[in-house]
């Protein structure tokens, strides 16, 4: 059997690093075991959908290298709904319902108020036809609930959290279609997961008791239920949940400069038992995936370990990955240069600048001035014209350390720290470097 996840975002908004974790995870779970990753846009919510969110959602994905083998929206799939809901509805396991949300609202302060659980109490069932018909007869439409059968436990091996139970007893019937004919989550999702093939969901663990709701539906419907993974959800670092991990849009991410490779390297592992590591090579961090590496534990998002692995992956980044990127004229050599300087690529212009020119000019000492004035008679077209000149003017002015090196780059960078000389200096030519010392001496 091919193992088949999915990613089924609403096209509602931009997506946050807790969808692409999802998504993430999903992907490396079918690339672990040669299986297909679909993407399910999940637009049954028409007022709130929007085209531009749908183009963000495939455009992220592929920034990312999360490219879906199929592709399904629900809003072309409506007919597929009706369809289930007429045969759930001929056997009995969905039911109308009249209650205003007002009225719900009250049974469920009251029964809260009796420390009792808010569970919904069929009330609607009690209902004769005649009774339905006058509230029909005065405009009242119903909402639509599907029926749970509250014999056995609700019960499944989670691919992460283990056995699970649920007594359906302590479950409200959910609510599957509102009075406007429109569809509610669980349902529709139901429904694809039978028609696309899903072999294995793995979402968040604020799903646990919508997967018991579920895991009936499929049953209702004659399908068996695909295997149910619930991850820790993500947190910040200092262990609460974080409102900024839900605004973190990877529009903010890209805007911040971080690589993609940075990110996946990142919520690949995170909530896992694997280290996370600068791992830019995806068949890695494929290979090593595994269900059986996630804890219960919350999962933490550090912006700052996110930062140093994006460092991290572009020091040991090779010229063919980021050639396209780089400021113009910039070369194999000058990347080389700058790359151990840099923590997000944009920087790479900024010390490029160091080699075109032109660079901020500094003030030095008498005493500098004739050191770097010697510096330019020195200067020689060689191999290595860096360590020539340092060991050159080591010999002849006795100079070591700090003061030997500090005004060489001063004069020729304009600034006091940046890229090894020993790389910069050959970018920067013999003829412009002389011209810069020159200057500098006055």
């Amino acid at each position: 059997m091919t193992l088949v996840t999915r990613f089924a975002p609403s096209p509602t908004g931009r997506l946050h690093v807790g969808n692409i974790r999802a998504a993430l995870h999903n992907w490396l779970l079918a690339r672990k075991h040669g299986g297909r990753f679909l993407l399910r846009i999940d637009d049954t919510d028409a007022a709130r959908s929007r085209e531009e969110f749908v183009e963000a959602i495939r455009a992220d994905l592929a920034w990312l290298g999360l490219v879906p083998d199929g592709e399904a929206r629900q809003s072309e799939r409506l007919a597929s709904y009706r369809a289930a809901f007429g045969r759930l509805r001929e056997a009995g396991r969905v039911y109308p319902c009249y209650e205003t949300a007002r009225e719900l609202e009250l049974k469920r302060k009251v029964l809260l108020g009796r420390g009792l659980p808010p569970v919904y109490d069929r009330a609607a069932l009690a209902l004769s036809d005649g009774e339905r018909a006058a509230k029909e007869a005065a405009g009242l439409a119903p909402h639509w609930r599907f029926r749970l059968d509250r014999g056995e436990a609700i019960a499944w091996d989670d691919a992460i959290r283990g056995p699970q139970h649920f007594d359906p007893a302590l479950l409200s019937d959910p609510v599957v279609r509102r009075a406007d004919g429109s569809w509610l989550y669980m349902l529709p999702s139901a429904v694809d997961d039978i028609a696309m093939g899903i072999t294995h969901v793995l979402r968040g663990e604020d799903h646990v008791s919508n997967t018991a709701v579920q895991v009936q539906m499929f049953t209702a419907l004659g399908a068996r239920p695909p295997r149910f993974a619930h991850e820790a959800l993500l947190v910040g670092r200092e262990g609460k949940l974080s409102k900024r991990l839900g605004s973190l849009s990877l529009d903010a991410l890209r805007e911040a400069g971080i690589e993609p490779a940075a990110l996946v390297a990142l919520l690949a592992r995170l909530g896992t038992s694997q280290p996370v590591e600068p791992i830019a090579d995806r068949r890695v961090l494929v290979d090593g995936f595994d269900l059986a590496h996630f804890g219960r534990a919350p999962a933490r998002f550090d912006e700052a370990e996110l930062e140093r692995l994006n460092a991290a992956i572009l020091h040991k980044a090779a010229f063919e990955e980021v050639r396209d990127r780089l400021p113009l004229g910039m070369d194999e050599a000058g990347w080389h240069a700058v790359r151990p300087n840099i923590a997000h690529l944009g920087e790479a212009a900024d010390w490029w600048r160091l080699v075109t020119g032109p660079i901020r000019p500094l003030d030095f000492s008498p005493e500098d001035r004739a050191f770097l004035a010697a510096a330019a008679a020195a200067l020689a077209s060689t191999d290595d014209p860096w360590h020539a000149l340092t060991d050159a003017l080591k010999a002849r002015t006795g100079r070591k350390g700090r003061a030997l090196f500090l005004p060489l780059r001063q004069a020729l960078t304009g600034m006091d720290h940046g890229p090894d000389m020993a790389e910069l200096l050959p970018l920067i030519g013999e003829t412009e470097a002389r011209r810069r010392l020159i200057a500098a001496a006055g």
